[in-house]
């Protein structure tokens, strides 16, 4: 076995680059009966489960991959529960999201750009008819019925007009090809991942009407923004969240819960603390609000608690709080007893309700991940559920008896039939100062008893986020290619509590790195692992990890550094948001000492690692100057390296094509530092 080093210290290399991206070339096919690469096209997916008020159908969207306009499409779908037969709503190659039924269960609404843009729709189930009820210049989102289903409400963004600066140009000739224009900014943030550049401008809240459509009603003005509309149940109010205020401290992200009276247009706060206050729930009878949020404080990042108060905004309390995570999916029970919602915790997600008096119960238990619950009046309940070996599949169960969860629908059964995948293992172990450390470790699908085999470390992003239990096709790709695959869940991840998320404040990357080496000397210690022939990848934060693991030990055959930070000092100014100057304590022009030390470039001189990078050309989260600093610095000190660059792409990857790209580069870069596996018998072991 090689011997690896740890390093500690290195200099300083800030460098610019552009560098070409390398031809691609084809990746060996695995054999029969492995995960191949053609597998990924064939793939889908269900999603957005709404079960029907009565529970007696379902509606859920049918993903798939539209191959010849390289992109994924949805087909609404419905499920009859008495007879399990299925039926297609809405076909064709656009998307369809969101959909939502009427109070009385007749008609569905839902959101569909087969006009071409982003609209919303009404179909009577009872002929199929659909109507578009809108023809707006901007997606709307956020529909809701009105409790009488006569007004469906939305938001959308508005526009301002005009410039914070002014200028009276002389006059032109008619029709003169004159430049554009120059573009004028004094926000704090004016361009967003995933959009581009953002015109000025604020989201409102509106109204239609539900049978005829038309011009919607505008309910909210002003220049701020109107969040997560829900009506009152008795119709004469909707309640919302937002920040009114702004200039009290617009970079922190603080909002209230407001009450708008419909007949008047009045708003009222209804909370009134420094912090997020978000996703305001009327109670089945209209007495009490449940709201999600938290006091606001220093931390890196915070989890989110779940309070309740009455419809009027006194006595407010929290009712779930200090969980292992945010609860999502909040839901009233039918009879206003309590609320359910789900929360992701050591990699899996259940279902808990809590009662109006703060009692808390665990509904589902098991290694799996349910997400998207809908909870008809029977309490009957529709859901998404995930594991290691099970794409997104559609089940039900009732309240009553959620052990006896039933899978209605799971369109890749015959895709991966006849599919060796890879077995994963969970794993904890204890990283520095006694934290301990989640993780799993995925099998090679052909997997020998006596092999040695390559690991593979998969780093998340976020950094403020949670690896799961749930299906992940690149990882079972290179289990077919012979890889063991580890991820894990260092601290700074969600699942875990606040003071697990609190171990990377002003220590990030930190420690986590001690964490990710951890779970790879656990996996070692499984006795299957070719220490010379382990490698290691990450997306954005996992990017970010990437960088900073190299530049500390050399274990690693080869790395890929995936839509990376590389230098925080130029990050924090250059990225889509002002919030990162709030992770470090001071600002990088009082103390450039504290970037640089928490910069993978501050430790570029220390790396011998094969190191490619990979980014998006139109990444606005992490810059794809990010990567070319380490790039340009890895070739200025002769360094194996180069950087691909995914034309067209934010922060990750939209086409199909450019995913399947993606791996293939990454497997390529892999391929070209991987040796062959050897037995014990070999001396291997």
């Amino acid at each position: 076995m090689t011997a690896r080093r740890h390093f500690r210290t290195a200099p300083v290399f800030v460098a610019l680059a552009i560098a070409l991206v390398p031809p691609i070339t084809a990746a060996a096919q695995q054999p029969s009966g492995l995960l191949d690469m053609d597998t990924y096209l064939e793939m889908e997916s269900v999603g957005s489960p709404r079960i029907s008020p009565d529970g007696n159908h379902i509606l859920f969207t049918r993903g798939s991959v539209d191959k010849m306009n390289d992109r994924n499409t949805s087909e609404l779908m419905i499920m009859d529960l008495s007879t399990r037969r299925i039926s297609e709503l809405e076909t064709g190659s656009f998307e369809v999201s969101s959909p939502i039924w009427s109070p009385d269960g007749t008609r569905i609404a839902f959101l569909s750009d087969k006009s071409g843009t982003s609209q919303i729709h009404v179909m009577w189930l009872d002929t199929r008819e659909t109507k578009q009820l809108t023809n707006l210049d901007r997606a709307p989102g956020g529909i809701r019925w009105s409790p009488d289903g006569a007004q469906i409400s939305f938001t959308t963004f508005i526009p301002e007009t005009g410039s914070p600066l002014p200028i009276t140009m002389p006059s032109f000739p008619a029709g003169a090809n004159l430049a554009k224009p120059a573009v004028v900014e004094d926000r704090i943030a004016w361009q967003r991942d995933g959009t581009g550049y953002t015109r000025r401008g604020n989201t409102q809240i509106f109204i239609v009407d539900a049978d005829l459509g038309g011009t919607p009603r505008q309910i909210t003005f002003g220049d701020t923004s109107h969040g997560n509309p829900r009506w009152a149940p008795d119709g004469t109010k909707l309640y919302f969240s937002g920040d009114l205020i702004p200039e009290e401290d617009y970079e922190r992200g603080n909002s209230e819960v407001h009450a708008i009276d419909l007949a008047t247009l009045e708003i009222t706060p209804l909370t009134d603390r420094l912090g997020p206050d978000n996703g305001p729930i009327p109670s089945p009878d209209g007495r009490m609000i449940a709201y999600t949020g938290y006091d606001q404080n220093d931390n890196y990042s915070n989890l989110s608690n779940l309070y309740l108060m009455d419809a009027d905004g006194g006595a407010s309390r929290m009712l779930a709080g200090n969980l292992k995570n945010s609860p999502s999916g909040v839901t009233w029970a039918p009879d206003g007893s309590g609320l359910y919602y789900t929360l992701g915790e050591e990699g899996s997600s259940n279902l808990h309700f809590v009662s109006t008096s703060g009692d808390i119960e665990k509904v589902t238990d098991g290694v799996h991940y349910i997400s998207g619950v809908s909870i008809a009046n029977n309490g009957r309940v529709a859901a998404t559920n995930s594991t290691f070996y099970r794409p997104s599949y559609l089940v039900t169960f009732d309240l009553d008896n959620p052990d006896e969860l039933e899978t209605l629908v799971d369109y890749n059964e015959d895709v991966l039939g006849g599919i060796t995948l890879g077995e994963v293992e969970e794993i904890w172990t204890e990283s520095v100062d006694g934290w301990p450390v989640q993780g799993w470790l995925m099998k090679p699908a052909n997997f020998e008893p006596g092999r040695q085999y390559p690991l593979l470390l998969w780093i998340h992003g976020g950094p403020v986020s949670m690896y799961t239990v749930r299906w992940n096709w690149n990882w079972q790709n290179f289990a077919a290619d012979g890889y063991a695959v580890l991820w894990t869940n260092p601290r700074g991840s969600t699942g875990y509590g606040q003071d697990f998320v609190n171990g990377i404040n002003y220590l990030y990357p930190g420690n986590d790195f001690h964490d990710l080496m951890a779970g790879v000397d656990a996996a070692i210690e499984r006795g299957f692992i070719d220490e010379d022939n382990m490698f290691v990848t990450g997306s954005s934060g996992g990017g970010v990890l990437t960088a900073w693991t190299v530049g500390h030990t050399d274990r690693f055959r080869a790395a890929v550094s995936q839509r990376p930070v590389i230098n925080w000092h130029s990050f924090v100014g250059t990225t889509d948001g002002s919030g990162w100057y709030r992770r470090f304590r001071s600002y990088p022009w009082e103390d450039p000492v504290e970037y640089a030390e928490r910069s993978p470039l501050h430790y570029v001189g220390n790396v011998t690692t094969p190191t490619m990078l990979l980014s998006g050309v139109e990444d606005l989260r992490t810059p794809m100057p990010q990567a070319e600093e380490f790039y340009r610095a890895l070739k200025v000190l002769g360094q194996e390296t180069m950087h691909v660059k995914i034309p067209d792409e934010y922060h990750g990857s939209r086409s199909v094509s450019h995913r399947i790209m993606t791996q293939l580069y990454i497997k390529a870069w892999f391929d070209k530092y991987r040796t062959r596996t050897v037995t014990q018998e070999d001396g291997g072991g």
